[in-house]
């Protein structure tokens, strides 16, 4: 994988969202923060995550899409089960994906850091493909910027997000990556 002009990677499926803006003068990447999301909730498949990222989600399409339809948000990239990355902001831009947020005591992780959704629910475990896919994106990232830590959106939004949920494999991704900083509770 290689990166292209600001910070799109190759090799990835690019579906450029509307939802970043201008990271602020002098920020580093230093921070990836992972998530879940599936539209319907715990529902796989279909085109659902990528229209509500292009903000070109029908409310009317299911019961749910109403409550979020109006929600200008994305991420850098998105993992579908099969293992397939879709990026949708630049990551030299910033995306809006972690909301109210602070990791280490500095708030405001959109500034910082890239976020990656898996499509995924808490309830159920991620599929092999996305954690290989996943660390081809990681290993890409830390080539490109100094990553020094990986969080949940749980971890940087504690007691408002749950994702990506206690299906999560952070101990192979401790074991993968065993110099980078992992939430507290990630002890092997």
């Amino acid at each position: 994988m290689a990166w292209q002009r600001d910070g799109w990677l190759s090799g990835v499926e690019w579906l450029a969202s509307p939802n970043f803006g201008e990271r602020p003068a002098g920020a580093t990447v230093s921070l990836v923060v992972v998530h879940n999301i599936s539209l319907p909730p715990d529902e796989f498949g279909g085109d659902w995550v990528e229209r509500f990222f292009l903000n070109q989600l029908d409310p009317q399409a299911h019961p749910y899409f109403s409550t979020i339809a109006e929600a200008q948000v994305s991420a850098h990239f998105y993992i579908r089960r099969d293992g397939r990355v879709i990026q949708f902001v630049g990551c030299d831009q910033r995306a809006w994906h972690a909301g109210r947020s602070q990791w280490c005591e500095r708030e405001n992780c959109n500034d910082y850091s890239v976020g990656i959704e898996l499509e995924g629910a808490d309830t159920q475990p991620f599929a092999p493909a996305q954690y290989l896919a996943l660390w081809r994106v990681l290993d890409a990232l830390r080539e490109r910027y100094p990553i020094a830590a990986i969080a949940g959106h749980s971890d940087i939004a504690p007691g408002r997000k749950t994702d990506p949920g206690p299906c999560f494999d952070w101990i192979a991704l401790r074991a993968r990556y065993p110099d980078l900083r992992l939430p507290a509770e990630v002890t092997t």
